[in-house]
């Protein structure tokens, strides 16, 4: 994969769904209704899907495409692959919260190698640079040109103080015990991938997820953390979590800083 293609095409894709989503956030109503899963998705899902896949294929063709939205692409199976969250953080889509996120990586033999993770309510732009560095973009997020390229990386954590984020709309009560054996100076609830790029900015030194996610949730914001200097490992033995599993579904799983004395 030329990455210097890849990086300004997802960019832009990025931003394009983006314009999709908001004009339905921002309309006086939208329609919800529940898929087979009784996840909800909307026209703003749905819209975004069908852009972005179809900027993708045009552009790699070769490239096998994973993307939530479209059940015939998730009996694929693929070691090196493009995977797609159109709009992840449903929920607080539909509750006009603003914690959705647009979500493209690029998963190369289990990794995920480069990704874009963007919340067009929040205006917040984060992705892999070619060389895999992690940037978040900040100004008027032209389609055509980056803006101003912030570099970010990982905090160095204080684990008798650390900053915690967790899952929004999935907060529980093993969550809450699991979070309990850490010293904990704050802790802040986001929504969709938002969380990886706390860790990724070091606005938050460990996410934990204690609950049922799928690839096309976390392989954008893996992306970016690993960009930044973070890690994204199993619940259960602490191995890097990888990709392309069968079924797509994910473990539970711990993102966080190095440097964070992760419990068992």
């Amino acid at each position: 994969m030329d990455f210097n293609r890849l990086v300004p095409v997802i960019r832009r894709l990025a931003l394009e769904a983006g314009d999709r989503i908001m004009e339905v956030y921002n309309s006086p109503d939208f329609e919800v209704k529940s898929k087979g899963d009784a996840s909800p998705v909307t026209e703003a899902d749905e819209a975004a899907d069908a852009l972005i896949s179809a900027g993708l294929q045009a552009e790699f063709p070769e490239i096998p495409l994973i993307t939530e939205e479209q059940a015939d692409s998730h009996a694929l199976e693929a070691k090196t692959f493009l995977i797609v969250d159109p709009l992840d953080g449903t929920k607080e889509f539909v509750q006009r919260r603003g914690d959705f996120t647009v979500n493209i990586a690029y998963v190369q033999d289990g990794v995920p190698m480069r990704g874009v993770v963007y919340a067009p309510a929040q205006g917040r732009l984060f992705y892999t640079q070619a060389d895999g560095s992690a940037v978040e973009e900040t100004g008027t997020l032209d389609k055509s040109s980056p803006g101003t390229l912030r570099r970010i990386s990982v905090s160095m954590p204080d684990n008798d103080a650390l900053m915690v984020v967790a899952s929004k709309s999935h907060r529980d009560a093993a969550t809450d015990d699991y979070i309990s054996k850490y010293s904990v100076k704050d802790m802040r609830s986001a929504g969709s991938s938002l969380k990886f790029c706390l860790v990724a900015t070091g606005e938050a030194d460990l996410y934990p997820r204690l609950g049922r996610t799928m690839e096309w949730d976390t392989a954008a914001g893996d992306a970016v953390l690993r960009g930044a200097g973070g890690q994204v490992v199993r619940f259960d033995d602490h191995s890097v979590l990888a990709y392309g599993k069968s079924g797509w579904d994910n473990p539970f799983f711990i993102a966080y800083a190095p440097g964070v004395e992760l419990k068992k």
